[in-house]
């Protein structure tokens, strides 16, 4: 039972770490203001990591429209999480494989991990943007969410049509987002 909230709070900061460095990553792609929110927050979050990871980058790297230090620090962050979460397993319940079987889970489980983060992360982002549209659409983060989430709606707009005024692009995208969650496993 220990275990288990063990692995549960090592999980849920290690994904709220990585989010917001896709996130930030994503904001500096789209070159949105990050001292809005909800800039500041991923600013805030992974400023400690990211700093000292762009300054190991080669100048064309930094210098890229994309932003390579926050997409390395999310990739650092999600093999610490596989390598902490085989440590940890490993700890609480001994088996006798050898030294390679973890070495070799690590990557598949840091890949799994920044997967999993990207397509919940994504579907979070769009429902916090559909309900905002409909409860509050002048709140000043609408503006921010918009820059967001349209290049990922806009092809979904070109196929789907409006049904009785309504814009079900969302809907769909998060359809779709589920979907790829569910083949994740």
């Amino acid at each position: 039972m220990m275990a288990a909230a063990l692995f549960f709070v090592l999980e849920t900061v290690f994904f709220l770490l990585i989010g917001a460095a896709l996130l930030r990553a994503w904001m500096n792609h789209l070159r949105i203001n990050m001292s809005a929110q909800p800039g500041r927050f991923a600013m805030a979050l992974t400023h400690w990591l990211v700093g000292p990871v762009r300054k190991i980058l080669p100048r064309s790297m930094s210098q890229s429209p994309i932003d390579w230090g926050s997409l390395l620090a999310a990739v650092l962050l999600a093999i610490g999480y596989g390598g902490l979460r085989l440590m940890l397993g490993a700890a609480l319940a001994p088996s006798p494989v050898g030294v390679v079987a973890p070495l070799v889970a690590i990557p598949g489980l840091a890949f799994y991990l920044l997967i999993r983060v990207l397509l919940q992360g994504l579907i979070f982002l769009l429902l916090v943007f559909a309900v905002l549209s409909w409860v509050q659409p002048g709140a000043p983060v609408m503006g921010t969410l918009d820059r967001l989430c349209s290049p990922l709606l806009r092809p979904i707009r070109r196929v789907v049509p409006q049904i009785g005024g309504m814009d079900l692009s969302v809907l769909v995208l998060i359809v779709l987002l589920q979907i790829g969650l569910i083949l994740l496993g």
